[in-house]
């Protein structure tokens, strides 16, 4: 064990430290120690008592060391409990011995000995053990020579032993554990209240451990330990009285320090006193008289009694037996409360005061304690009155404020001293009055004391008043119960006494030290002590004490100034803003910090007594409306801001933050009355209208201040009406006629001012009430309606009776007022009520409507703008709340406005309220649909897409709710057949205004509605729309459109510059009536376009729809024809718009696609009114229109059909390219919108067979065209027994609408040689977009097309490369050389489809082709490759692209068309082959005098022909098959010539030169001929085509390799000529050759 060990460890250190000198100890320990060895615990060593003897011994040699050890080995032996309770005796003889010693450490070791003594079981239980014990520390403290430590540490063990003593006596009693009482504890925070709340959880404390600790029943028997306790107690009484201890045998002792020990007993050990009979005796007779001794003042006291110290101490112990043990020493308690009392009249020095005072204050602060003082005296007839004493005592300290010689310096001080206090710092007297400083000090700390006595008071009262309002003794002021109370509780009546003993001392002292105190903490405590005994007034009800408070408190507000200090003001501002003052005014209030806090004193207090106050009510609004009018004044300030900063603007200033609490204080007081009586509210409402009657004299016109009080007095009581019957919505009806009735009075009234304020009031007010959920119970729902119709019509009355007084008074005030502002006003709170209320409306919409038309009817401006607002609100959100009976009367009311003529702009929004009525009448007739009422409509719905099936099913399923917005009237009601075609007859006739604004809106409206809600109506219906609406108008407007006047417009004047009126700039697209009909007549086809879109499949099944349909056709056309720009494109799209969406779906039939297309194709041809600019516009329109239609209905298209769809377009680009007049160099608009939608236009799947007549068309469009003669075609015509697309070629027919008749015409002509005449007209520019195009469209062709096609897309695009040489920096040529290797990649190839014949595809075809392609090849690689061509400057970049092109154009003839499987002819074989020969040909034919002269591209190419030719000719074993063993006979024969010409030639040239060089040109290509036949091997089989001797061809042939090199035995004669050149690299190269003849010939 830890506790062995170090015993061992102090054994071993006594055994050294006594070693030499005492060797008794020193065997003793050893001995010890190993006697510890075998014990194990501490009981052991406590039977043991060789352990404890040795440090015994050590203690007895009176060595310090050696003591100091064994004392602390001793103290660690009684902590564990190793020592027997038989050797205390010893051990305290032992100590006694050490307390003698004269060392400082041994006599501190023996009283911390002493202590653990006491805190362990060694804690004496018999007399003399106890008295030893605590003998040793008295003599200790008693010893002067001894030092302070050791006197601080004898006092501290004598008290923790006393406590320690009285602990071991509630033990052994079994009395509740703890320490019960406060002790010392003062109740301190930073505010009276949280001191008096801090009692009061002290003391509930308190009360629960008292009763938690068993009976209370008095006990006359002790145990041991308490007869120890009460000897103590005895003795320290003695000792603190003077006398001496007879049991602890001590004659003296500091009579301070006992009765410190003594207070400490009294105040901890409450229960010991309570309980235990002898304990209470020697309290009452014993301590009782000490401290009433001591208390005596009346007599000259000696020694230590005197002293502040002692008298504290006495106070204290007083304090405490009156708070503790008032109930049991009633008479005592009485004696001292009367000395204290009387000791704060007496002249004593002023610390002696501050005692009392403070123990005054401390039983002020202590609700308990003040309730039993209160309860056992002054409501005891038969004793003092000692708790109203105590207030007058401390009302007569603070009274002495008066007294003006200190009043000022003491208020300052009281101010600093609760300011710290409010911080957390407590004052308190440190030193004797001996300076001028500290007496002012003490002065204001009686008085803060005093004060801070009575505010304790005060909040006690209140405390208790809440008590017993918690415990239902009282009556909270905030139930709704106006009965009389008789209140019977113990602590009601006692509450009621102590405010009936108190209030007017309170008053007096409250009101004095309020109105000389500046200092904020002090003021705020005040005015809290005012706030509760107040609102503990009220709720006692008692009236007189009540209004006293409140008229103090209102004194101390709000100080306006005087009516003889006023000076001149201003005219308030108008409406209910707070009037502002003038400059010229200057009444300046002051808001101090006291007024402030004042104010929300009041307000606190109102808040919580506004069922009580009755009469009280008028002097608080008195008082509020001055607060307002100083709150809304320029001219008032805070007192910060008056005094610190007195320049600073309001705006600049932080004053704002006081105002707005305050405002917002007074705001939320009247919100508050929701929750007051209802006689409470009326005396309210009663006493703000008194106020606002008393406030309007005759004339409030008049200049002067008192005016401006009256205005914002009746403002305020407005205001606050107004307020209430907000927040009291739910009680209305008793509180309506007071309101209204006073707010109409000011609308009577001849000052402007209030009547805009009354105006803005009963807007306030109407929307309060229709806002409240009390009204909308007087609404009854739809299914309400439905359930319980009885109960309903017993509800109408009333309903109507209660929403007529609501909307009423507006209805009176706009036809019985003769102002016109008045007028408005009402029609804006009518706006106000339609936008936030108007579903709750029912039975005032008569009036209402009634009202609007009457303002639509009149001229007055701002009247129609202010009623048209209203009629919005209603058409836009209302519509579903008005009753059925009044739609008609509402559409009848929007038309009104519409037609006017004084607003254009409300006439263009009421055409768009028509709109939400068609929307609010569609949803009705769905509903109708679906309830089977028209089973017409049912028809219609084939037409309507699936999300709209959809929509309408989810409206269907809907179940119509409380909800008046989402409710649709029920169609038994209401015809909406009649209202719907009411709109459309009202917009139809808007249709046709003069005002270009209102018309297009109407026609706009009109269509729309049809359009959205079209798949609601029914057949008949929509035939009704149709022939008396939609066509009608087409035509009107179409008239109007064509007969309007074409003169220019001037704008509306405004004014004049130099003599000449200014007018108006107006745009010149509608600068005149027909352009404005123009706009009006897109608007219309736009309409119908619409409708056709969404409806066509369902109108077409409608009676004579083809009627209408050929009338729509004519329009159309004219439009086209004779309109603007705007109104043609519109027409192309009226009916391409539907076409397009329905061709997509095959709900367009072929009749209507047909007459569409004559119509376009009939305008195509013809010019157009617009102009070029704008008729190339609808010309690309249509033909964009057409592409996509052919996308979409390809279907529908016969062959027929297609060639008039084809010639069609070609006839708008002929005319396009024959008007145009846009630059040479650019395309023209309808040319490039062809070449946009050429790609849509390509034949598919039914019209395959087109395919070439769609290609010829666009063959016709390149250059070269116009030279292919008729015979031309006689000779391609030849080839149609083969080309299977070709057997028809009957001359077209084309359809067109006449224009004078409108009759169809069929127009012959044989569309070949038009286009053929034509073609001349295109320029090379369209060819170069065309180009890619084609190529790209004849990629896509089928097989079998494409084959037939192939032919004449290889000529047209050899007749684009042929431009080369007159234009080689066009891009044309280079496009068409691209677009011919690109065509030929995919049909030369042997995987390709054209070798594997289909059997469609015949021979004579192929061979066609091949001789397009010989001829191409031919054409282009002679006459515009490998030469010097005329041209600009091209840039080395373009002229190195030529030359890669032109190489790659050859790579593709020698690499992939010569050398690949195709099945050419060995005819096209050998025009190729020679084709390349004379290209190769082109540098050693030259003569030696120009060949230097060849640009370096054109020898470099003659070199890459020779090239291919060496390739053709080679040999190579991988990719050897008999297609190219027939190319390379073909080929060798070829290359010998030209190698054997140009080997000739050069020794001719080096023969005439003579010595000169020749050109580098010369020599690279003999050189490069002759590398290539070293390099050259050929097949045996083309070497027996070779003319040699036949020996030599015998000998040749026995050979089995087929390789040979027979070629070089055909040019062996040039070689040796050669031999002899003076070209070292000829020669060398020669050499080369020979020896290969050699080993061919095996020599």
């Amino acid at each position: 064990m830890a506790f062995m060990s170090i015993l061992e460890s102090d054994l071993r250190a006594l055994s050294a430290e006594a070693r030499r000198r005492y060797p008794a100890i020193k065997d003793g320990a050893e001995h010890a120690i190993l006697k510890l060895r075998s014990l194990s615990s501490s009981s052991e060593i406590a039977h043991n008592e060789d352990v404890l003897r040795i440090f015994l011994m050590a203690c007895e040699v009176k060595s310090v060391k050696l003591s100091v050890i064994g004392l602390s080995c001793l103290q660690k032996l009684i902590s564990h409990d190793a020592v027997a309770p038989s050797a205390l005796k010893e051990i305290l003889s032992t100590l006694k011995e050490h307390a003698e010693m004269a060392d400082e450490i041994a006599q501190l070791k023996t009283l911390q000995t002493i202590l653990i003594i006491f805190q362990s079981r060694l804690h004496p239980e018999n007399e003399e053990n106890m008295a030893q014990a605590l003998l040793i520390c008295l003599r200790l403290l008693e010893n002067s020579r001894y030092s302070d430590s050791v006197h601080n540490t004898a006092a501290a063990t004598f008290r923790q032993a006393v406590a320690l003593i009285f602990d071991n006596v509630v033990h052994a009693e079994s009395l509740p554990i703890g320490k019960m009482g406060s002790g010392s504890h003062t109740f301190r925070s930073n505010s009276v209240s949280g001191d008096v709340n801090r009692s009061i959880n002290h003391s509930e404390s308190l009360e629960i451990e008292l009763i938690s600790g068993g009976s209370s029943i008095k006990r006359e028997s002790l145990t041991k330990a308490g007869k120890l306790g009460l000897r103590l107690l005895e003795d320290l009484t003695a000792l603190a009285a003077g006398g001496s201890a007879t049991w602890l045998r001590v004659s003296s002792l500091q009579r301070t320090f006992v009765l410190d020990i003594l207070e400490f007993i009294l105040s901890n050990y409450v229960a010991v006193f309570r309980t235990l009979a002898l304990y209470e005796q020697v309290l009452q007779h014993q301590i009782c008289s000490l401290l009433m001794t001591s208390l005596r003042t009346n007599v000259e006291v000696e020694d230590e009694a005197g002293e502040p110290s002692f008298r504290r101490l006495v106070l204290r112990s007083v304090a405490h037996v009156i708070r503790l043990y008032c109930s049991s020493l009633v008479t005592e308690c009485e004696v001292f409360l009367n000395v204290l009392i009387k000791v704060t009249s007496l002249d004593l020095p002023l610390w002696h005061q501050i005692l009392v005072l403070e123990v005054l204050r401390g039983f002020c602060m202590e609700v308990r304690t003040l309730h039993i003082l209160f309860q056992n005296f002054d409501m005891h007839p038969k004793n003092t009155n000692v708790v109203e004493g105590m207030v007058k005592a401390l009302a007569r300290v603070v009274s002495t404020i008066q007294i003006p010689e200190s009043s000022e310096e003491s208020l300052a001080a009281v101010a600093g001293m609760f300011s710290s206090k409010a911080k957390g710092i407590e004052w308190s007297l440190e030193s004797d009055a001996s300076n001028a400083s500290v007496i002012v000090a003490s002065e204001a700390h009686t008085i803060t004391l005093a004060v801070e006595g009575l505010l304790g008071v005060v909040f006690a009262v209140a405390s208790l008043t809440d008590e017993a309002l918690d415990v239902g003794e009282l009556e909270s002021p905030r139930f709704d119960s106006d009965r009389a109370v008789k209140y019977a509780g113990k602590t009601a009546l006692l509450c009621i006494s102590m405010v009936d003993s108190l209030w007017l001392t309170f008053l007096d002292a409250l009101s004095l030290i309020l109105m000389r105190s500046q200092g904020e903490a002090i003021i705020l405590e005040i005015l809290k002590g005012y706030q509760a005994f107040t609102q503990a007034c009220g709720i006692l009800h008692a009236v007189e004490p009540l209004n006293a408070f409140l008229a103090s408190l209102c004194k101390f507000t709000i100080n306006m100034p005087n009516e003889s200090d006023k000076r001149r003001s201003s005219l308030p501002s108008p409406g209910l803003k707070r009037p502002e003052y003038s400059v010229d005014q200057r009444d300046n209030v002051v808001l101090t910090l006291k007024n402030v806090q004042a104010l929300r004193t009041l307000f606190n207090i109102a808040h919580r007594l506004h069922n009580v106050l009755g009469p009280s009510w008028i002097l608080v609004l008195e008082t509020l409306a001055a607060l307002d009018r100083a709150i809304h004044s320029p001219h008032t300030t805070t007192q910060e801001v008056s005094i610190a900063v007195p320049k600073l603007t309001r705006e600049s200033s932080g004053q704002y933050s006081d105002f707005n609490i305050l405002s917002s204080l007074s705001s939320q007081l009247f919100e508050s009355s929701s929750l007051m009586h209802l006689s409470a509210v009326k005396s309210l409402l009663s006493a703000l209208r008194h106020l606002s009657n008393q406030c309007m004299p005759g004339n409030l016109g008049v200049s002067g201040q008192s005016s401006i009080q009256q205005f914002g007095n009746i403002s305020f009581s407005v205001e606050k009406m107004i307020s209430i019957l907000v927040n009291n919505v739910h009680r209305m009806e008793p509180l309506w006629d007071q309101v209204v009735g006073h707010l109409l009075e000011l609308t009577d009234t001849p000052s402007q001012h209030l009547r805009i304020m009354a105006l803005e009031a009963l807007d306030q007010s109407i929307s309060a009430v229709l806002g409240s959920d009390h009204f909308h119970r007087f609404r009854p729902s739809r299914n309400q309606l439905a359930e319980n119709e009885r109960q309903i019509r017993n509800m109408d009355a009333e309903s109507r009776s209660f929403e007529c007084a609501v909307i009423s008074p507006l209805r009176l005030l706009y036809f019985s007022t003769q102002y016109l502002d008045m007028r408005a006003g009402s029609l804006k709170i009518l706006l106000h009520v339609l936008e936030r209320h108007g579903e709750k409306l029912h039975y005032s919409w008569p009036d209402i409507l009634e009202m609007l038309r009457s303002v639509a009817n009149g001229t007055e401006k701002d009247l129609i703008s202010l009623g048209f607002q209203c009629i919005r609100v209603i058409m836009n959100d209302g519509l579903s709340t008005v009753p059925p009976h009044c739609l008609d009367i509402c559409i009848e009311v929007t038309g009104a406005y519409s037609d006017q003529k004084t607003e254009l702009n409300i006439s263009l929004t009421a055409v768009g309220l028509l709109w939400n009525t068609t929307d609010f009448i569609a949803k009705g007739l769905v509903n109708a649909n679906f309830e089977g009422k028209d089973t017409e409509a049912m028809d219609g719905l084939q037409c309507i897409p699936k999300k709209e099936h959809q929509k309408l099913g989810e409206e269907r399923n809907e179940h119509s709710g409380e909800k008046v917005n989402h409710h649709v009237p029920s169609v038994d009601v209401i015809d909406r057949d009649k209202l719907l075609f009411s709109v459309f007859s009202l917009l139809q006739k808007l249709g046709g205004d003069e005002r270009p604004e209102v018309r297009n809106s109407a026609i706009r409206t009109l269509f729309q509605t049809l359009g959205s809600h079209g798949q609601k109506l029914s057949r008949s219906m929509w035939e009704d729309c149709l022939w008396t609406y939609v066509f009608p108008t087409l035509g009107h407007v179409s008239l109007m459109a064509a007969t309007s006047s074409r003169d220019e417009w001037q704008g509306k004047e405004l004014g004049t510059r130099g003599g000449k009126a200014v007018h108006m700039l107006i745009h010149h697209s509608r600068n005149t009536a027909q352009k404005q009909w123009d706009e009006t007549l897109v608007l219309v086809l736009g309409g119908i376009a619409r409708i056709l879109r969404s409806f066509f499949p369902f109108l077409r099944s409608l009676n004579d729809f083809w009627t209408g349909w050929e009338s729509l056709l004519v329009y159309v056309r004219n439009s086209i024809l004779n309109g603007s720009k705007e109104v043609a494109i519109a027409a192309v799209n009226c009916l391409l718009t539907s076409a397009l969406f329905h061709s997509s779906k095959g709900d367009f039939p072929a009749p209507y696609l047909k007459s569409m297309l004559d119509v376009y194709d009939y305008v195509l041809q013809r010019p157009l009114r617009c102009g070029n600019t704008a008729a190339n516009k609808v010309k690309q329109e249509i033909l964009h229109g057409l592409g996509e239609l052919f996308v979409l209905a390809q279907r529908m298209f016969d062959d027929t059909m297609y060639k008039q769809y084809l010639e069609t377009i070609h006839s708008t680009i002929k005319q396009s390219q024959g008007t145009s007049d846009m630059e040479i160099d650019i395309v023209p608009p309808v040319q490039r919108t062809m070449l946009e939608i050429l790609p849509q236009l390509r034949p598919t799947g039914h019209l395959s067979s087109m395919w070439l007549y769609f290609i010829r068309n666009l063959l016709c469009y390149l250059p070269g065209s116009e030279a292919i003669s008729l015979g031309e075609e006689d000779g391609a015509e030849k080839c149609n027994e083969t080309q299977t697309t070709l057997k028809d070629r009957s001359p077209k027919k084309t359809t067109v609408i006449s224009p004078e008749k409108g009759e169809v015409q069929v127009q012959h002509h044989d569309s070949a040689l038009v286009k053929h005449a034509e073609a001349h007209l295109f320029s090379n520019l369209f060819a170069e977009k065309l180009v890619p195009v084609l190529v790209e469209l004849f990629q896509s062709a089928p097989a079998v097309e494409k084959y037939n096609m192939l032919p004449e897309i290889i000529q047209g695009l050899g007749r684009c490369m042929t431009t080369r040489r007159d234009n080689p920096e066009a891009a044309l040529w280079r496009l068409a050389v691209e677009g011919f290797n690109h065509i030929l990649v995919g049909n030369v190839s042997g995987d390709n489809v054209g070798y594997c014949l289909d059997s469609s595809i015949t021979r004579p075809a192929r061979i066609h082709f091949w001789k397009e392609v010989a001829d191409v090849y031919e054409t282009f690689l002679l006459g515009s490759c490998g030469r010097a061509l005329p041209s600009k400057a091209l840039s080395s970049a373009a002229f190195k692209d030529d030359e890669i092109l032109e190489i790659t154009f050859l790579d593709f003839l020698g690499d992939k068309i010569l050398k690949a499987e195709t099945d050419a002819s060995d005819d096209v074989i050998r025009r190729l082959v020679l084709t390349l020969d004379q290209c190769a040909s082109r540098t050693c034919s030259l003569p030696i005098e120009t060949v230097g002269l060849m640009p370096s591209h054109c020898s470099k190419f003659s070199l890459t022909c020779l090239q291919k030719l060496f390739s053709l000719c080679r040999y190579e074993f991988h990719a050897w098959s008999t297609r190219r063993s027939r190319v390379s006979k073909i080929s060798i024969l070829v290359l010998i010539d030209r190698c054997n010409y140009i080997l000739n030639k050069f020794l001719s040239d080096e023969n005439e030169i003579g010595e000169s060089q020749l050109p580098s040109v010369r020599i690279e290509e003999i050189v490069y001929v002759l590398q290539e036949l070293v390099r050259l091997t050929i097949h045996s089989e083309a070497a027996s085509l070779l003319s040699l001797n036949p020996h030599l061809k015998e000998s040749l042939q026995t050979v089995e390799d087929q390789q040979s090199r027979a070629h070089l035995l055909v040019l062996f004669p040039s070689f040796c000529e050669l031999v002899v050149s003076r070209e070292t690299r000829v020669r060398e190269v020669v050499q080369v050759l020979l020896r290969l003849i050699a080993t061919e010939l095996g020599l």
